[in-house]
């Protein structure tokens, strides 16, 4: 198949992008004008107000993005929108808060946060382990060097004379190069004060960036302990597998996620406690401290949420809420209209809305009842349906089997006997996490 576009392609695009300041309304064409406004989730994120006249009628429409948490190294906290006929907010959290404690201010959080990160540091370095921190490569790997440099520059580990850390994520690289050039009117007072003093909140001396697959494999080879930031985020994919890989059967080691974890990813099974995992096609045990930064998401909780909803003086007509989870989504859309008592829906893809009449389809009432709480007979429907699958998975492996002829291909059946072995040992896993005694419970 050919390429839907090229790099070349690409670049050709980037040409055309303008950049605009926060608060600047702009005319895209007639009848369509946009405004961005800071969102606070990553450094130049944006919530968008849009206009659209059609008709000589005209309605305001504000698109949240994603909404950023309060008190975030950094970054800026999010700005209030005052006027919409309609919203769009996401629900990432809708449906809970983040674990945090109170804090006076941001240079406590700060601080707060740091301590934190060392005291992790601190207990690995000490038993010859390394730190691996799956990290998104846009605004969380930044806020993770900036509190870097508050532990180093601070001394927070006094028994520690060096903490070597590796920025191994090419992208991550890329775009801490686009922060460190675009500082003004994105980052927070605090760090504009180091700017201001000559400081680049993002750079310090035992930082080392790794741009090539060799300099990455490199460093599984190392003996001395270290700091290892790497994407992706969730551990779907990058080089933060190759890192697990060499690091969590290593009881020495710690691995800290510091970002949302969605449900099926790695890092959401190996934060939920996974005694084994698969990484390219092999059982890795999970001995590796599992770590979780807390108070660190760049997502408002729900309390965030309806801080910003808060923020409208008039009453939108209605609220859409969107980015979640479909049950999150649903409950924070009656949350919504419990709390503010206004219409909320959380639209399924292909429905439409016609804002200019206000036409919407008939609501169900949102029943308020909390994610989670599915009915028992759907539970077990789901179950069955999962064993009829691996049902259907043995069938075909041992159909598979009566064809292959074993005598001329014998490379074949060793593949294939490899692949039930892996399949056995997923299920082992399973079995042995709800029923270690071989009982049932």
């Amino acid at each position: 198949l050919d390429a839907l576009y090229t790099v070349a392609d690409a670049k050709k695009a980037m040409e055309l992008f303008e950049g605009y300041p926060y608060g600047e309304r702009i005319k895209v064409a007639d009848g369509i004008e946009v405004q961005f406004t800071d969102a606070g989730h990553l450094l130049g994120s944006s919530s968008i107000q849009l206009w659209l006249t059609e008709n000589g009628e005209t309605r305001l429409i504000v698109f949240s993005g994603d909404v950023g948490n309060l008190d975030q190294p950094l970054i800026r906290d999010p700005v209030c929108i005052e006027k919409a006929d309609y919203v769009v907010v996401e629900s990432t959290y809708g449906d809970r808060l983040h674990e945090k404690p109170d804090h006076a201010s941001q240079q406590v959080s700060t601080e707060e946060r740091a301590k934190g990160l060392a005291d992790i540091i601190r207990k690995t370095f000490l038993k010859g382990g390394n730190v691996i921190i799956p990290s998104f490569a846009v605004g969380r790997t930044q806020e993770i060097l900036y509190l870097l440099r508050v532990i180093i520059t601070h001394k927070m580990i006094p028994e520690l004379r060096d903490i070597p850390v590796f920025l191994d994520s090419p992208l991550a690289i890329e775009a801490t190069k686009v922060f460190s050039r675009n500082i003004e009117g994105y980052f927070d007072e605090e760090a504009m004060q180091l700017v201001r003093g000559g400081v680049n909140p993002l750079i310090f001396p035992s930082l080392t960036t790794t741009v090539t697959a060799d300099e990455s494999r490199e460093l599984n080879l190392r003996k001395e302990s270290c700091v290892i930031i790497s994407s992706s985020g969730m551990c779907e994919a990058g080089r933060i597998k190759h890192h697990l890989k060499h690091n969590l059967w290593r009881p020495e080691s710690t691995i800290v996620f510091c970002g949302y974890q969605a449900n099926g990813t790695l890092g959401r099974s190996i934060l939920d406690g996974a005694e084994r995992v698969t990484i390219f096609g092999e059982q890795i045990d999970v001995k590796a401290t599992i770590a979780k930064l807390e108070g660190i998401s760049g997502h408002a909780d729900q309390h965030g949420l309806v801080n910003w909803l808060s923020c409208f003086q008039n009453k939108p007509k209605h609220v859409f809420v969107v980015h979640g989870e479909d049950r999150v989504a649903e409950w924070f859309a009656g949350f919504v209209t419990t709390t503010f008592g206004l219409p909320a829906w959380a639209p399924k893809p292909g429905e439409s809305f016609d804002l200019i009449t206000g036409k919407l389809p008939a609501a169900v009432p949102a029943v308020l009842e909390r994610p989670g709480r599915v009915e028992l007979q759907e539970s077990y429907d789901a179950l069955e349906a999962v064993l009829r699958g691996i049902d259907v998975v043995v069938a075909r492996l041992r159909e598979h089997g009566k064809q292959l002829d074993i005598e001329s291909k014998p490379q074949q059946s060793i593949r294939l006997a490899d692949a039930i072995l892996r399949l056995t040992n997923d299920l082992e896993v399973v079995r042995n996490r709800w029923d270690p005694n071989g009982k049932s419970k």
